[in-house]
């Protein structure tokens, strides 16, 4: 599994293409690389599955992006919780799978399209905040992501139940 870690602005060009940070694209392969040899890290890329399930954050509002392999994990670990036969549960399957997408970056530039629709519905503009968050990376609007954090007095309340478990 990969872990994704780091925060990383991006942009949104004119044609509603955004760059995928280098850096997390190097965290795929667990390759650091060697900056003076780009060429190099870009052979060292191309063997990695760079397709990405897009989709809103079910708490947040953000997009989260998880690896293709990650998005398969995920869906069968609550696809197996789910009884189809039930109306409600199957509804929420039906809106739980609804509104995604499957980007995939360039592989020389790592330009990609997410679909307006998606960065719309959170409120995103041109400015962008890449996060990655373990298993998972967040996709935030630059002003949002600024917004989100917890109080340090929050933080610390959530620490302290969490360690009572």
């Amino acid at each position: 599994m990969v872990l994704f870690s780091g925060e990383y602005p991006a942009k949104v060009d004119d044609k509603g293409r955004v760059v995928f940070p280098s850096a997390l694209k190097s965290q795929l392969t667990g390759d650091r690389g060697s900056a003076a040899d780009p060429e190099s890290q870009d052979r060292e890329h191309q063997g990695a599955d760079l397709r990405f399930v897009v989709k809103k954050d079910l708490w947040e509002n953000c997009l989260v992006m998880f690896t293709l392999a990650e998005w398969e994990r995920e869906s069968e670990g609550l696809k197996a919780r789910i009884n189809f036969l039930d109306r409600d549960e199957a509804a929420f399957w039906r809106e739980y799978t609804r509104h995604r997408a499957i980007v995939e970056p360039e592989a020389k530039l790592g330009r990609m399209s997410i679909p307006k629709t998606l960065l719309e519905s959170i409120g995103a503009g041109r400015d962008l905040v890449f996060c990655g968050s373990d298993h998972k990376i967040e996709i935030w609007g630059r002003d949002q992501f600024e917004s989100s954090g917890l109080t340090p007095e929050k933080f610390i309340s959530l620490a302290e139940r969490i360690s009572r478990k």
